[in-house]
């Protein structure tokens, strides 16, 4: 390990461009001397969110991650509808994801929160452990392969520093109790780290969300609520919307409401982000362009 600093030149090229061209956890840079990054290399996933200071920006927590643990405690921390929104944020970042559910020695219903959360997450690999016992830890490690980099990723309290701690067989992450009323933790992991795990792979444990706004494409909420998306195929109209139309199949099959509300929330929060998007795009290219046009202006062209 090392520590090094942007050099002038790349920060120069990086000064006008987004916030999340800089280089964050996770990254393949270029070092030249031991001390200077000189290049990002490119990244083959990225995990970003929706930059919680406001405005349309895009905020990118980590890069090259190719298992996304969703770690949720089985306590006041369980939310169905928190998970999805944490698949999507998975399935746009392009890294695997597999539901954690800590703190399994609390439920005596394991069995049926697994089969609900496994109803919520189709397709997705479910893991229930309890990582303060041990119990069921190597089916972690059974879902990373040797070379490969895995995060944890969820709430304030549900355990992530725990299992990190677990994994690597000795105390390196700080952990503190949750509040007993609601299970809330503090931010006891406040920066983002890597590790260099026994069996040959890499974990970052980043710290925990309080609050998640969602970066991604509109489609991606099709990709986690896969089920409604095939069965609005089937609907009689092209553009239907599932609440009064005749002939709606996803209406029509039975699906849990809250999952089915959740699919046309998060359709209207994506399809908002992009409209603001494209706006936010369109200010910026004008504001560019104006700049251009003024310096041309103070600087005519000599005959």
């Amino acid at each position: 390990e090392i520590e090094a600093t942007i050099s002038g030149h790349l920060r120069h090229s990086l000064s006008n461009d987004l916030q999340k061209d800089w280089p964050c956890v996770g990254d393949w840079v270029v070092v030249r001397d031991g001390r200077a990054i000189t290049e990002i290399l490119p990244r083959r996933t990225e995990l970003s969110r929706k930059d919680p200071g406001g405005g349309v920006r895009e905020q990118v927590l980590a890069a090259n991650i190719d298992v996304l643990f969703v770690v949720s405690g089985l306590d006041h921390d369980y939310n169905s509808r928190r998970l999805e929104r944490y698949l999507i944020l998975a399935a746009e970042s392009g890294a695997r994801p597999v539901v954690v559910l800590n703190k399994a020695d609390l439920r005596m219903d394991l069995q049926d929160v697994v089969r609900r959360t496994e109803q919520c997450a189709p397709g997705v690999a479910v893991v229930a452990i309890s990582a303060l016992t041990g119990w069921g830890m190597e089916a972690l490690t059974t879902e990373v392969k040797e070379g490969q980099t895995a995060a944890l990723i969820g709430s304030s309290g549900s355990g992530k520093s725990t299992i990190a701690n677990c994994l690597l067989g000795t105390r390196r992450q700080e952990t503190t109790e949750v509040r007993e009323g609601d299970s809330k933790g503090r931010h006891t992991t406040t920066r983002r780290e890597l590790f260099f795990m026994p069996g040959g792979w890499l974990l970052m444990d980043l710290p925990g969300l309080r609050e998640l706004q969602l970066w991604a494409n509109p489609e991606r909420v099709d990709q986690t609520f896969s089920e409604i998306a095939e069965l609005a195929l089937r609907c009689r109209f092209r553009d239907c919307t599932h609440r009064q139309e005749p002939g709606c199949a996803v209406r029509d099959a039975g699906l849990d409401p809250d999952r089915l509300a959740n699919y046309r929330k998060l359709q209207r929060e994506l399809a908002y982000l992009e409209r603001e998007s494209d706006i936010h795009l369109a200010h910026a290219q004008r504001k560019k362009w104006n700049a251009i046009q003024k310096a041309v202006r103070r600087h005519p062209k000599r005959k």
